[in-house]
C-alpha cells in the first residue's frame, strides 16, 4: 500500500491518493472506550445521499472519539454504528487517522473548513473517488463525503452543445485544436485536447484539468490569472501558455477561456485551445502536417484546412502549385479573390467569409498572378461551421484546367467522352466522401488510437491521389492500365511511414487489363486494406527475411477478373471468420460495390484471399 498527498491548486483542493489498500488497512475492530449519545439528527443523516461523519475532539485534538459514521462506509466495512461509536479514531482506523490527523487538528484549532479529495487506485487503475469537507461546529468535527462510482459514466449531458460534432472531430483530427466544458466540477474534453497532450483518455479525466496540470512552473502565474478572471460569473480570458506533455514534449498553447450561464442558470466554464507550437524538420510533426502529407504527390487536388482563418490555415501542395507560388511567398488574404474572373463567384466567396452563407461549391476561372494568359479552371468546395464561439472551415480545391480543355475539345467534336470527364469529376467527390465515411467509422472503432486512424487515412489518400493523378494525365479517361498503376502503387506504399524493410511486394497483372475509374477505385481500396492488415500482423518477427506480399490479377473471361492476394506470414487460426472487425466490414462493403465475391484460400503458410469481380460497371452520370 502507498499513500501520496498533493495540493491541486487548479481545483483548490487537497488530494490524497491511496494505492492498493485492502479493507483491513481502513478498519480494525476496537473495544468501546466511551459512552456517547446518539446524534439528534441521526435519522436525517441516514436518509440523505451525502455521508456525514461526526468526531468529538479528545485531549485537545490528540485523538477523536467517533460519534457517528455514514451508512456507505459502514456497509463497505461490514459493520454497524454500534461497532464504531465510542471508539478512538486512532484505534478503529489507524490509516485514516494518520492521513487525516493534521487536517482535523487544523480545522479544530482554526475553525476554517477544508476540502479533500480521496482517489483510490487498485493495480494502478482508478477504482473509487470521493470528495470530503471537514467542518467544525458546536465543538465537534463533521466530515461530509460524496462518493463517486468511477465505473459508471457520469459525464454531463451538455444540451447546449448545438454544434456538429462530426465536423468538429474532423477538424480536430486534422489539426491541433481542442475544447472543453466544466459544469458542476466535471470536465468534458474533446478529442482534440488529447491530440494536444499526446495521450489517450483516462478514467479520471472528468475530475481534473488535464491541460493546465501540465503547465511549466514559469507559466503557473498565467494559469492563476486565467482562473482569477473566469471565476467571475461571466468573463473571458485569452492567454498563451507553455505545457510539457508526459512524453516530454514542450508545446505552446493558445487558450481562450470564458464563463457564462446556460438556459437553466448553471454556470458553464468553456475553453478553446490551439497548439501553436512551431516544430523544426527534425522534431515531431503535427497531425495536420502528417495528413497533408497524404496529398504530397497530387498537384491537381488540394486539401484546405481552416481556409477562412488567415492566421492558422494549412493547405496541401496542390494549392501552391495552382497559384504558382512558393509557400514562403504566399500571404493568405482576400487579395486572392482579385484573380477570380467570375465576379458572382467572388461575391459568394465574400458572403461565405463574412458568415452570410455556410458553403459554396463553385467552378470558375482563375488568372494566375492576375495574368489573363495564364488561365486556369478550378472547382472549389468550402464549408464553414460554428463550434462554440469559434468558426471552423474545411474545403477541397481541384485543378480541372486540362479536363476543361479536353471537355471543350470533346464538345467541339461531339464526342461522348464529355460524359466521362463529368463522371471523373463526380468520382473525385465520391472518393472524398468515401474517405470521410471511413474516417467516421474508424473514429468510433479506434477512438483510443488516433495514430492508427491517421496511418490508415494516409495510406488511402496516397492511393487515391495517385489514381486521380494518373487519370487526369491520361488521354483515355475510361480505361486505366491496371499493371502500370499497381507498379506505381507498390512503390508509393513502400514509402508509407514505418513500412517494414523486411517485406517485399510481388505483383503480376495481365498486360492488357484496363479498368474504368468506377472499378479500380474500390479494387485498390480492398488491396490497401488487405495489404495493411498483412503488414501489421503477418510478420511479427521484425528480423525475419523472405517476407512477401503477392498480388496476382488476371482476366478470366466474360468481363470478369480474379484477384489473388496472399502473404507467407504466420497466418490466422480461423481463416473462415473474416467478418469480425472493421477492416473486414469495409472490405465486404467495397466488394459489394464491385458486384464481386471474396473468399479465403487455405494454404500451408500465411493468409490468402480470392476476389472475383466484374470489369464492367454502369456509368453513373447520364
Amino acid at each position: 500500500m502507498r499513500v501520496e498527498k498533493e495540493y491541486r491548486q487548479l481545483e483548490g483542493i487537497e488530494e490524497i491518493r491511496i494505492f492498493n489498500a485492502s479493507q483491513k488497512d481502513f478498519y480494525k475492530p476496537a473495544p468501546k472506550e466511551f459512552d456517547v449519545e446518539d446524534l439528534e439528527f441521526q435519522e436525517l443523516i441516514n436518509n440523505i445521499p451525502v455521508e456525514i461523519h461526526c468526531l468529538i475532539p479528545y485531549e485537545e485534538g490528540k485523538d477523536f472519539i467517533i460519534q457517528s459514521i455514514g451508512n456507505f462506509t459502514l456497509d463497505r466495512y461490514n459493520c454497524t454504528l454500534d461497532d464504531v461509536k465510542g471508539r478512538l479514531f486512532s484505534k478503529l482506523s489507524p490509516l485514516f487517522y494518520e492521513i487525516l490527523h493534521d487536517e482535523l487538528v487544523d480545522v479544530y484549532n482554526d475553525h476554517v473548513s477544508k476540502d479533500i479529495r480521496f482517489v483510490y487506485y487498485y493495480k494502478n487503475k482508478l477504482s473509487k473517488l470521493s470528495t470530503a469537507k471537514i467542518v467544525f461546529d458546536a465543538g465537534k468535527i463533521f466530515v461530509t463525503t460524496n462518493n463517486i462510482d468511477t465505473k459508471t459514466s457520469n459525464r454531463v449531458d451538455l444540451e447546449y452543445r448545438d454544434f456538429d460534432e462530426d465536423k468538429n472531430d474532423i477538424i480536430e483530427n486534422f489539426s491541433q485544436t481542442g475544447s472543453y466544458y466544466r459544469v458542476n466540477g466535471k470536465y468534458v474534453w474533446s478529442q482534440g485536447i488529447y491530440n494536444i497532450i499526446n495521450r489517450a483518455k483516462e478514467e479520471s479525466d472528468d475530475y481534473f484539468n488535464i491541460v493546465f496540470d501540465l503547465v511549466i512552473p514559469e507559466d503557473k502565474h498565467i494559469v492563476n490569472k486565467i482562473f482569477d478572471i473566469t471565476n467571475n460569473d461571466t468573463a473571458q480570458c485569452e492567454e498563451v501558455i507553455r505545457i510539457k506533455t508526459k512524453d516530454g514534449i514542450l508545446k505552446i498553447i493558445e487558450v481562450n477561456v470564458y464563463s457564462y450561464f446556460d438556459e437553466s442558470g448553471i454556470i458553464v466554464r468553456q475553453g478553446m485551445m490551439n497548439d501553436i507550437t512551431q516544430y523544426t524538420n527534425d522534431e515531431i510533426t503535427k497531425p495536420v502536417d502528417f495528413l497533408l502529407d497524404g496529398f504530397k504527390d497530387s498537384t491537381k487536388l488540394a486539401l484546405l484546412i481552416e481556409p477562412l482563418n488567415v492566421k492558422q490555415y494549412k493547405f496541401s501542395k496542390g494549392f501552391y502549385y495552382l497559384i504558382e507560388k512558393d509557400y514562403e511567398e504566399y500571404v493568405h488574404s482576400r487579395d486572392i479573390f482579385k484573380n477570380i474572373v467570375d465576379k458572382d463567384t467572388v461575391r459568394r466567396l465574400e458572403k461565405l467569409v463574412d458568415g452570410e452563407i455556410d458553403k459554396i461549391d463553385e467552378t470558375f476561372c482563375f488568372y494566375v498572378g492576375g495574368n489573363p494568359n495564364k488561365r486556369k479552371v478550378v472547382n472549389l468546395y468550402l464549408e464553414r461551421f460554428e463550434y462554440g464561439n469559434t468558426t471552423h472551415s474545411l474545403g477541397f480545391l481541384t485543378d480541372i484546367t486540362e479536363e476543361r480543355i479536353k471537355q471543350e475539345q470533346l464538345m467541339a467534336s461531339n464526342d461522348n467522352r464529355l460524359i466521362l470527364i463529368k463522371e471523373i469529376h463526380h468520382r473525385v467527390k465520391n472518393n472524398l466522401q468515401i474517405l470521410s465515411s471511413f474516417l467516421n467509422l474508424e473514429k468510433r472503432a479506434y477512438k483510443d488510437n488516433p495514430n492508427l486512424i491517421i496511418e490508415h487515412m494516409q495510406t488511402r489518400l496516397n492511393s487515391l491521389a495517385l489514381l486521380h493523378e494518373k487519370t487526369y494525365n491520361s488521354k483515355d479517361f475510361k480505361n486505366i492500365n491496371l499493371k502500370d498503376y499497381l507498379i506505381d502503387h507498390d512503390r508509393k506504399m513502400i514509402n508509407v511511414v514505418d513500412f517494414p524493410k523486411n517485406i517485399e511486394f510481388e505483383t503480376y497483372v495481365d498486360e492488357d487489363l484496363d479498368l474504368s475509374l468506377e472499378v479500380i477505385t474500390p479494387l485498390l481500396l480492398i488491396i490497401d486494406e488487405i495489404t495493411m492488415n498483412a503488414i501489421k500482423h503477418a510478420f511479427p518477427n521484425k528480423t525475419s527475411a523472405n517476407n512477401k506480399i503477392t498480388k496476382e490479377i488476371r482476366s478470366v473471361g466474360n468481363d470478369t477478373a480474379e484477384l489473388i492476394i496472399k502473404d507467407n506470414g504466420v497466418g490466422i487460426d480461423d481463416s473462415d471468420n473474416i467478418s469480425s472487425n472493421l477492416g473486414c466490414e469495409i472490405i465486404k462493403s467495397l466488394t459489394k460495390q464491385l458486384g464481386g465475391h471474396i473468399s479465403p484460400i487455405k494454404q500451408e503458410k500465411g493468409t490468402a484471399y480470392k476476389l472475383i469481380f466484374s470489369t464492367q460497371m454502369e456509368h453513373t452520370i447520364e
